[in-house]
């Protein structure tokens, strides 16, 4: 996948007016008025004005450069001619927007998702991705007409432009409007004699698959675009993208986090004590940690460059290997009497609840006894008088 800033020709740090001043004249140059017929000036257009949409907005551009170009064209969303339109203020000059006579309707983009392992992001694997599309028509090839037969005609309401414009007064002077013809639906042509198998339509629901090459250490939340493989286009137009959501399966044994894998390390408590060695697994097969004595529960040990590639980018994630010191259960009576009698060797008390209880109880009492006597209550039934208070 490309760059958007190598797409235009600019620096990371162009300003706005640069960027645009960059967009203008590219746009100019694989416009397709300029380069009828030509599917390369037309992929030119449609990225510049993909990158231009996400480099002109200053959200989807700090997006952008903090995330790469991994999520590539996740942020155009729109009419790549209106786009110009904004830029220009107004249609190509001296042609009409494609759609017309002769053009042919460009597919729509679809979406299909996908989950992967975490081996196949981190090597890079092609994966197969099923997905249900429009196909062109294997009868009429698209064309919509019924072959052998008279075929399209110019639409007589558009004249074969694809559009229609109307003009109107208002406060600041004329103002001229295009619409999409409503006879022929922006084509520029009217069929006499719709095609039998797809109805005059040009295209047909089809299953299938394509063929979709992960970059090294992608991620899952990322979209990737597959140019032309979205929806097939009619009377010759070119087909949509498709664009990949990527999930990413939970492992055996690893978490992620960025670059870095983890994994957690359940040791004894007379492991972490003393300090062993143990054999942890890694993504490109075993390897040796060592433990030194004394060793706290959440510890971290990293071992470098065995997490994942860094995409777009040289060089490998760590991996970070937490200890865990599980505490015994269901010890044995010899067990217990070895643990007891290290308790004691370390200055450790262990105190049954029963005598805790006990300490506590005569604790309680002590206090109650150290209270002098108490007040003998009045009746109930006597009232306390109470003089009124003489003012001053």
């Amino acid at each position: 996948m490309s760059d958007y800033y190598q797409q235009l020709g600019v620096d990371r740090e162009a300003d706005n007016s640069q960027i645009k001043a960059a967009y203008r004249k590219l746009a100019l140059k694989f416009h397709p008025d300029r380069n009828p017929g030509d599917r390369e000036a037309e992929d030119n257009f449609k990225s510049i004005n993909e990158a231009y949409a996400v480099l002109s907005d200053s959200q989807k551009r700090a997006r952008y450069d903090r995330y790469g170009s991994v999520d590539e064209g996740a942020q155009f969303s729109g009419d790549i001619f209106d786009i110009f339109s904004s830029v220009f203020g107004g249609g190509f000059p001296g042609g009409a927007r494609p759609g017309g006579a002769g053009r042919g309707q460009a597919g729509e983009n679809i979406e299909a998702e996908v989950s992967i392992t975490l081996e196949q992001a981190r090597e890079g694997e092609a994966i197969e991705v099923e997905m249900d599309r429009l196909a062109a028509c294997d009868r009429c090839n698209g064309e919509r007409a019924e072959p052998d037969s008279e075929g399209k005609k110019i639409c007589s309401t558009c004249s074969g432009v694809g559009q229609v414009r109307a003009q109107a007064q208002s406060f600041f002077g004329t103002v001229v409007t295009a619409q999409i013809c409503p006879e022929c639906r922006g084509l520029g042509e009217v069929i006499i004699t719709p095609c039998g198998k797809c109805l005059g339509s040009g295209r047909m629901r089809s299953k299938g698959t394509v063929t979709v090459n992960l970059p090294r250490g992608i991620d899952g939340g990322y979209r990737l675009r597959v140019p032309r493989q979205g929806n097939a286009g009619v009377d010759g137009g070119p087909a949509g993208d498709l664009y990949v959501y990527i999930d990413l399966e939970p492992h055996e044994h690893f978490t992620r986090e960025s670059d870095d894998l983890h994994f957690e390390l359940h040791v004894g408590v007379a492991q972490a004590a003393l300090g062993s060695s143990f054999e942890v697994p890694t993504m490109d097969g075993p390897e040796i940690v060592d433990l030194p004595p004394g060793t706290q529960p959440g510890t971290e040990l990293r071992i470098r460059g065995k997490g994942m590639p860094r995409l777009r980018q040289v060089g490998m994630g760590d991996q970070l290997v937490t200890v865990r010191v599980d505490v015994p259960l269901g010890l044995s009576a010899k067990a217990k009497g070895l643990l007891q009698k290290y308790a004691e060797e370390v200055g450790e008390p262990i105190i049954e609840r029963e005598t805790l209880l006990g300490r506590l109880k005569g604790l309680f009492g002590k206090r109650g006894k150290s209270k002098g006597p108490s007040e003998p209550n009045e009746p109930k039934d006597q009232k306390e008088s109470k003089q009124p208070t003489e003012a001053r």
